[in-house]
């Protein structure tokens, strides 16, 4: 919690003795100084507040850099898709929690970390006695292909609080999340993406 110069002026007001020495009034000079005082326990104090705050990347400003730093960024993929604050702390914070797999639920959940709500759909191979009339052929390369399946526009949303100034105020594009699942896909693997309905 946050502390103003008032809060430390009053903390600092109650550790004195009592007596017309010790004057309280507004415009005394004890009361001048002591505001002075408060004004950098104030400022220290909102600084410590700060610094809990930047110790997540989720809400890191100041620090993001160093974030970025510690878990090899910007990659290949972020290098020019996260541009907003917002993507990069995405992107940190996707990297920092990322335990790693190769399952379809592992790949959407990867995504919508980064803010890509999205369906996954695996292809198998057709086989006798399993499939049925009329079910596709998909075998050869299909037997290794599947669809990410994302909504037809993806918008990141200038934030009060969450973005920075100079930002713009919508951003469109799907970059980071083709790249996302290009890199993070088994190898064997073919990612294809289809997007709206």
């Amino acid at each position: 919690m946050r502390a103003t110069i008032r809060d430390y002026l009053g903390r600092l007001q109650a550790l004195l003795p009592s007596g017309v020495v010790w004057p309280r009034d507004e415009d005394a000079w004890l009361t001048v100084l002591l505001r002075s005082l408060a004004a950098s326990f104030a400022r220290l104090h909102n600084r410590g507040v700060d610094a809990l705050d930047e110790a997540d990347p989720r809400n890191a400003t100041e620090t993001l850099p160093e974030w970025e730093q510690d878990f090899g960024l910007p990659d290949l993929c972020s290098a020019e898709a996260a541009t907003t604050l917002q993507e990069r702390r995405r992107v940190v914070h996707n990297k920092m929690t990322a335990r790693g797999g190769q399952s379809p639920a592992y790949l959407a959940e990867r995504a919508a970390a980064l803010g890509f709500p999205v369906t996954i759909t695996e292809y198998r191979p057709f086989r006798a006695g399993m499939s049925c009339a009329g079910d596709p052929l998909t075998n050869g390369p299909w037997a290794h292909a599947f669809r990410v399946n994302a909504p037809a526009v993806t918008v990141v949303q200038f934030r009060a609080g969450v973005s920075a100034a100079g930002e713009p105020l919508a951003k469109w594009g799907n970059e980071l999340l083709e790249c996302g699942i290009k890199t993070r896909r088994p190898a064997h693997t073919s990612p294809l993406f289809g997007y709206g309905d």
